[in-house]
């Protein structure tokens, strides 16, 4: 087990003027060594805490004065200093093991960990969840969580996580309900195991069962070409509209029992269906917007100046490796971006074309915002991502080899906008960075609100 070491002391923050430093450990806070960013949290909240810190291998108390609810003014190394809950699933549609060879060690690492769930949003299927950890979660009200139900009949559960405990682990997510904890649930669906009859029955089971959910998000699988599950297969168009069909048709239903849609179906699908998205409403604020949930209908909102609040970038379903395995920094609780990805640096004049880059998924929606703009100054280009390869058309997932093909052939001179959800830490996924490309690029935040202000400069 590690401890938390100091990356950044706020100048004039209680830490400064008590004496931390970049570089300390800190080995215990009021007698207690924190196992993570929420235990630490917790500890440095109160007034007055004494720090035991390591500096160079002497030991010394630091006593810090500040007031109760007062930030300490410290960044740490890491969010979780004892060691992840690792997966023990083997899921057939696992995007881990979908993953070129070659990446930093930290992507292939997969876990199951709630606090991770509570910190960046991602999804645990609780196979690995105990009764101790029940206890944390209730008694330090750790809310949000996201879990990954897929099926509520066990022995389809169990097949799909490939492991025994899938067919039992949903007794915790009754569990958290019971005790009040939010949670946000996820289904992926598996063309030809999950989907049709299953889904239906999932569908119901989760009304009989977990009417508490918060949301229920049906997400379609994502095939790479590295895959090497016979079983996984991209949607069909057919399959597709058969799941958008079923969301809405549950929609009503829960609409009627319950009050809310409480299930949504992926922008993805839509696209895949070739389907228009549901009104605004529909997403009843679109609490899953991370999840891709009405990102569509968001960023169009922002786009058209119908909202001046921009969402932000995706976390990114790599959010949380960022810095775990490699020795960079991050800011914990749902993984924003680094000040370094949201850099801007403009390099052509501000009434050059516009090029806004993006991915598959992304061009589809951004084509018909710019078509009515009626400027013909600005243009989307459509990066193919072949890194990836099969069905992956998500923004997020672009990495700089397959942008840097697609400028290569891009007039110079021009203003390229690339969103920032491609980049993590200033890093492409291929480890590549912005300064790569064959072309300057502005990197903007990915939202509505930002393009709007990017395209008026």
């Amino acid at each position: 087990m590690s401890v938390p070491r100091v990356v950044a002391v706020a100048p004039g923050s209680p830490a400064e003027r008590g004496g931390l430093a970049v570089g300390d450990e800190l080995v215990a806070i009021d007698g207690q060594v924190p196992r993570d960013i929420i235990q630490y949290r917790m500890l440095t909240d109160g007034a007055d805490p004494e720090i035991e810190v390591d500096r160079g291998g002497l030991r010394r108390t630091i006593a810090v004065q500040k007031r109760d609810g007062e930030l300490l003014g410290v960044e740490v190394h890491s969010a979780l200093f004892d060691q992840v809950q690792t997966c023990d699933n083997h899921c057939e549609f696992c995007f881990i093991y979908q993953l070129p060879p070659g990446l930093r060690r930290s992507l292939y690492v997969k876990d199951d960990d709630y606090r991770l769930s509570f910190l960046y949003g991602n999804f645990t299927t609780l196979t690995r969840f105990t009764e101790a950890d029940l206890e944390r979660v209730v008694t330090e009200r750790l809310s949000p969580l996201n879990v990954s139900i897929h099926a509520t009949d066990p022995d389809v559960r169990a097949e799909l996580l490939r492991n025994r405990r899938g067919a039992t682990s949903l007794r915790w997510l009754r569990a958290l309900l019971d005790h009040g904890i939010e949670v946000h649930g996820q289904i992926v669906v598996c063309p030809g195991i999950n989907d049709g009859a299953v889904l239906d029955d999932t569908m119901a089971g989760v009304l009989d069962r977990f009417p508490e959910l918060a949301t229920l998000c049906v997400v379609p699988l994502g095939v790479s070409r590295h895959s090497s599950e016979p079983r996984m297969r991209p949607h069909t168009r057919a399959e597709a509209i058969a799941v958008v069909d079923c969301v809405e048709d549950w929609q009503d239903v829960f609409l009627a029992a319950l009050g809310r849609r409480l299930a949504f179906a992926a922008d993805e699908y839509y696209l895949l269906a070739e389907r228009d998205f549901p009104p605004a409403a529909t997403y009843e604020g679109f609490a899953m917007h991370e999840d891709g949930i009405g990102m569509a209908r968001t960023f169009e909102a922002e786009f058209e100046g119908r909202r001046d609040d921009g969402t932000g970038p995706r976390a990114g379903f790599f959010a949380w490796v960022e810095g775990r395995l490699d020795g960079a920094t991050f800011e914990p609780y749902r993984g924003p971006r680094t000040s370094d990805d949201t850099a801007v640096a403009i390099r052509a004049g501000a009434s050059a074309p516009v090029a806004i880059v993006t991915g598959a998924y992304g061009a589809r929606v951004l084509r018909p915002l710019v078509d009515r703009l009626g400027d013909e100054g600005v243009r989307v280009v459509e990066v193919d991502n072949r890194y990836f390869g099969g069905n992956i058309g998500v923004t997020g997932l672009l990495v700089g080899e397959d942008i840097a093909r697609a400028l290569r052939d891009e007039p110079d001179g021009h203003r390229y906008l690339l969103p920032d959800v491609c980049l993590s830490a200033g890093k492409f996924l291929d480890g590549s960075t912005p300064a790569d490309l064959p072309r300057a690029v502005e990197i903007v935040p990915t939202d509505g609100v930002a393009l709007r202000a990017a395209l008026r400069r």
